[in-house]
Order: C-alpha cells, then sequence, then structure tokens
C-alpha cells in the first residue's frame, strides 16, 4: 500500500473515531463507527494473505452486525420517544440492543469469539491499532450511555471478560493471542467500574491505552511473533529487554508499576459497594493473567535461545523501526504509580 492511501486511511480511521466521540445525535454516531470500520477493512488485509482475508471478512461482519444494532435501537427509541439525542434516556428494548451492539464492538464476553482470530490473522502494527485505538469509539458511547445501561448486566459481562481473558490467555504461543485476551481482561475491569464511577473507567481506559502502546511497540521493534521468539531480544537490545519485562509486568497490575493503579482503585470502590464477591473473583482471574505475562517476561529476559558462535546476532545490524516512540509510553507504564493522587484530582 502507498504511503499516501496509507494516510488517507489512517486520517479517516481517526476521524471516525473523532465524529463518534463528539457527536449527541444518534445517526452522526453510528456514521462515525461506520467510517471507523471501512477504513480500518484495507487495512487489515494489505498482507493479500488468506488469513488477513479472513480476518478482514470476520471484523467487517461482526462490526456491522453491531453497526446494525446501534442503528436498529436508535430508531425504536426515536420511534417512541421523538429524541435522537444520545443523552436521554432510552426505552427498554433499545438499550439491551445497545448493550448486546457496544460489547461486541468492544469484543467483551461472551461475544469476544472475534477479537483472538482478527488480531491472529493481522500485522502487528493492525493488532496494536485493533487493540488500542479501536476501544475509544465504543467506549466514549459507555461514558455517553450509562445512566440509560443496566448496571448488573455491565458487571456480569465484566467478570465473565476478565475469566475469559484468563483462562484464554495461558495457553496461547502467539504473542498477538496473548495481547487480544489481555485485551479481553482488561476491558473486562473497565465494563465492572463502567456503571459506579465514569471517572477512573476514563483513567483505566487511559493507563491501558499506554501500556498496551507500551508492549505492542516493544513486539514490533524485537519482530516478536511467537513466545520463542521473545527469547532473542536480548541479542537486539538490553534496554528493550528491561523496558518489554517492566512493560508486561504493568500491564499485568504489579503493585510499584503504573498497571496498578487502575485494580487498586476499581478493587477499592467495588469493595465500598459491597460486590464482595465479584470482586474476589475478578481479582482471581487477573492472577491468570499475571501468569502468562510472567511466562513472557521470563522468556524475554530470563532465558537464552540456543545460539551458536557462526549466528548472525541482531544487534549487529542497524534497526529498521524507529525506536522514538517507545520512550514516553514505556516511560509512563513504568512511573506513573506515585502521580495516583493527582490523578483522582
Amino acid at each position: 500500500m502507498s504511503p499516501t492511501i496509507y494516510m488517507i486511511i489512517l486520517s479517516t480511521l481517526a476521524t471516525g473515531t473523532i465524529i463518534t466521540m463528539t457527536s449527541y445525535h444518534w445517526l452522526m454516531a453510528w456514521v462515525g463507527l461506520e467510517l471507523n470500520t471501512l477504513a480500518i477493512i484495507p487495512i487489515i488485509s494489505t498482507m493479500h494473505h488468506p488469513r488477513s482475508t479472513e480476518a478482514a471478512t470476520k471484523y467487517f461482519l461482526t462490526q456491522a452486525a453491531a453497526s446494525a444494532l446501534i442503528l436498529f435501537s436508535s430508531m425504536t427509541n426515536a420511534w417512541n420517544t421523538g429524541s435522537w439525542d444520545i443523552t436521554q434516556p432510552l426505552t427498554s428494548p433499545s438499550h439491551i440492543l445497545l448493550t448486546m451492539a457496544l460489547a461486541m464492538k468492544l469484543g467483551l464476553a461472551p461475544l469476544h469469539f472475534w477479537l483472538p482470530e482478527v488480531i491472529q490473522g493481522s500485522t502487528m502494527t493492525t493488532a496494536f491499532i485493533i487493540t488500542t485505538w479501536q476501544k475509544i469509539a465504543p467506549m466514549s458511547l459507555i461514558f455517553l450511555t450509562m445512566n440509560n445501561l443496566s448496571t448488573s448486566v455491565f458487571l456480569l459481562m465484566g467478570l465473565l471478560s476478565s475469566l475469559v481473558g484468563g483462562w484464554g490467555g495461558l495457553n496461547q504461543t502467539q504473542t498477538r493471542k496473548i495481547m487480544a485476551y489481555s485485551s479481553i481482561a482488561h476491558l473486562g475491569w473497565m465494563a465492572t467500574i463502567s456503571s459506579i464511577m465514569t471517572n477512573i473507567l476514563i483513567m483505566n481506559l487511559l493507563i491501558y491505552l499506554i501500556m498496551t502502546t507500551s508492549v505492542f511497540l516493544s513486539l514490533i521493534i524485537s519482530k516478536s511473533k511467537t513466545i520463542q521468539d521473545t527469547t532473542s531480544t536480548w541479542t537486539l537490545s538490553p534496554t528493550l529487554t528491561i523496558i518489554m519485562l517492566l512493560s508486561l509486568l504493568s500491564l499485568g497490575g504489579l503493585p510499584p508499576l503504573t498497571g496498578f493503579i487502575p485494580k487498586w482503585l476499581i478493587m477499592e470502590e467495588l469493595i465500598l459497594q459491597n460486590f464482595n464477591l465479584l470482586i474476589s473473583m475478578m481479582a482471581a482471574s487477573s492472577l491468570l493473567s499475571l501468569y502468562f505475562y510472567l511466562r513472557l517476561t521470563y522468556t524475554t529476559a530470563l532465558t537464552l535461545s540456543p545460539n551458536t558462535t557462526q549466528t548472525k546476532f541482531k544487534w549487529r545490524f542497524y534497526p529498521n523501526t524507529s525506536t522514538m516512540f517507545i520512550t514516553t509510553p514505556a516511560t509512563i507504564s513504568i512511573f506513573l504509580l506515585p502521580m495516583t493522587p493527582l490523578i483522582l484530582l
């Protein structure tokens, strides 16, 4: 794909998300989501490979179905109430349809099956866009309509997502699939807090985006497609190995790192609301996620691949990918914990 066409497609992708985020009319929000979907289809299918074509088809079908549900939900609501305003209360059938549509758009369990498959069929860069930028538009719709959506349904979907994200990632050897299940687990945590405190939801989303950016950039620079590939990261750059190790541990939510902030605040808030059993199960599921992050960090930092003296080490070649963009997200995803009181203000 030529750089000009690629830039036009990326601009359309950004425009679609921004239209959805800034609209208060259901039709404009739908138009933004459609622009977003249609822009990413050519990006997914650039590889000219059966896997990428399959991924693009799966992505198109699920997102088109979700967009149709959003349109149908807003039309039935406008038919009953006479209002197209997103912030106005929804009728009962409309909010059920909208909940299903937004869960499908995000990849929340039990509507998550498309996400690992699509990400596995894409390139690393496309997988990075799907797990980060593509979550912003549906999350902004959840933020705007949260007063009209069912709290118990979101709590249940959040719990289910965190369990599926933990269990699903255990048996994976492909880094893209591991990141897909990681995404499902993190979205579960966001879904549980969305109906209780939206400011923690926004903070969790921002921290998740930064941490995922840091990990994906590490994987892109080191060209690590499987767990086995991560064993040779040290030959490329010892600094990158340390950044990758800390970013993965942060994504797992270990205390001295940034990833602990959202888990800590969500657990505290849910305990205040007396959801003790729910938060116990979610904390247990986050241990499952932590296991596969630890497995990745172990292979990255503590395992040496069986090299011979004739091996051409990666560090002998000038890196093709720019490492400039990783500095900011890596720093934020490691050192932000002391700033928690300022974030809360």
